[in-house]
Formats: C-alpha cells, sequence, structure tokens
C-alpha cells in the first residue's frame, strides 16, 4: 500500500497570528522606508509618480496589519473593546 501522507495542522492561535501580524507590519513599514528612500534618489517624476503610488498602497496595508495585531492579540481581554472596522 502507498505510505500514509500526513495532513498538518495548520491552525493558529490568535496570540499567534498576532506576531504573524506584527511581522507583517514590521516588513510593510521597512519596505514603506525603503521606498522613501529611493524617492528621493529617483531621477525622474515619472519613477517619483511610481514610487508615491506604491506608498500609497502599502499604507493601508501597514494599517491593517497594526490594527489586526492589536485586535488578535488582545480579543480575549475582558477590558478590551474590540475595534469598529472589524466587528460584526
Amino acid at each position: 500500500p502507498p505510505p500514509q501522507r500526513q495532513e498538518r495542522d495548520f491552525r493558529m492561535t490568535l496570540k499567534e497570528m498576532s506576531v504573524e501580524y506584527t511581522e507583517s507590519a514590521n516588513l510593510i513599514r521597512a519596505r514603506i522606508r525603503e521606498l522613501r528612500a529611493e524617492k528621493k534618489a529617483a531621477n525622474s517624476p515619472s519613477a517619483s509618480y511610481k514610487i508615491d503610488r506604491r506608498i500609497k498602497e502599502l499604507t493601508p496595508m501597514l494599517q491593517e496589519c497594526r490594527d489586526l495585531a492589536e485586535l488578535t492579540a488582545r480579543y480575549y481581554e475582558r477590558s478590551y473593546h474590540k475595534h469598529e472596522r472589524y466587528t460584526l
């Protein structure tokens, strides 16, 4: 018989998710910093425009990662009032 395929358990706790969101936010923040440095060195208006557009695309992602990191870290705290944006 063929070998049994083991199924992986990909479940995470909310605390673990919080760490992942925080790491993602840190990566996005670092990329925005890189893009700002690139913009200072940009030689053309079109290059500068493209960089600005990318920063504008990443900024809401950064905010969402920050919000979700806090929400998942504090979800079970009685005193924590959940973020309105993510409340059903």
